[in-house]
């Protein structure tokens, strides 16, 4: 009987008095559920952009193969350019770099921008210097061939169009993922909060702008 008025009735805690006055509780040593919050998680990189950033990895690795085939070929030659063949238009195409870096800076407006119609604006303005670009060095390529440089013309015509015509094809790339791109904007999609697509389509345009004045500077001064 005793036990069962135990389970009923336990035993209170005695409670201590210290100069007569009951000390204060201790402090939690934690278990409670406010202190098992998790902290605030940082929002990682999309999918997207972190794609993009391992595709330029490995852009930068291949074009840095084709510039160090380039310069050893370059460096072991006597004479660059070879006798009889044509010399590279400098002053066009040195206009030309300024366009396409006119480009970049028009991609680079369109970041954060939250209205569909000044996003649409910039990548317009965008692909409209990109295809300006490509016309004018098919334009200057064109010229080249009908004064007898071409992929057959021993090494000097054989780099210059690898690594010319493998930028053009990327400028090209970057020019149909732009339309995509541009294309969902149109539909209202690709901004922000959602812009991941957009910026990882920024980030490849301004790498291919980039590794434009490497390539002039390589190919058209050196």
């Amino acid at each position: 009987m005793s036990a069962f008025l135990a389970v009923l009735d336990p035993p209170r805690p005695v409670v201590r008095r210290i100069n007569g006055r009951v000390p204060p509780p201790e402090p939690p040593t934690g278990g409670g559920d406010d202190d098992d919050r998790d902290p605030p998680r940082r929002r990682g990189l999309e999918n997207a952009p972190l794609a993009t950033m391992f595709l330029i990895a490995g852009e930068v690795m291949f074009f840095a193969g084709l510039i160090s085939a380039y310069l050893v070929l370059r460096v072991g030659t006597a004479q660059w350019p070879p006798p009889l063949q044509p010399r590279l238009p400098l002053l066009v195409t040195g206009l030309n770099t300024l366009v396409l870096l006119g480009s970049s800076l028009a991609m680079a407006r369109t970041q954060g921008d939250r209205v569909r119609a000044r996003v649409l604006r910039g990548l317009t303005v965008t692909a409209a210097l990109g295809i300006v670009f490509l016309t004018v060095q098919g334009y200057e390529w064109v010229r080249l061939v009908g004064y007898g440089l071409t992929m057959t013309s021993g090494a000097y015509g054989a780099t210059f169009y690898t690594l010319i015509g493998v930028h053009a094809l990327h400028v090209v790339g970057a020019l149909v993922w732009l339309a995509i791109v541009r294309a969902g904007v149109g539909r209202g999609r690709f901004l922000e909060p959602s812009a991941a697509p957009l910026r990882a389509c920024a980030m490849y345009w301004h790498f291919v702008v980039a590794l434009w004045p490497v390539l002039y500077v390589t190919v058209y001064l050196l």
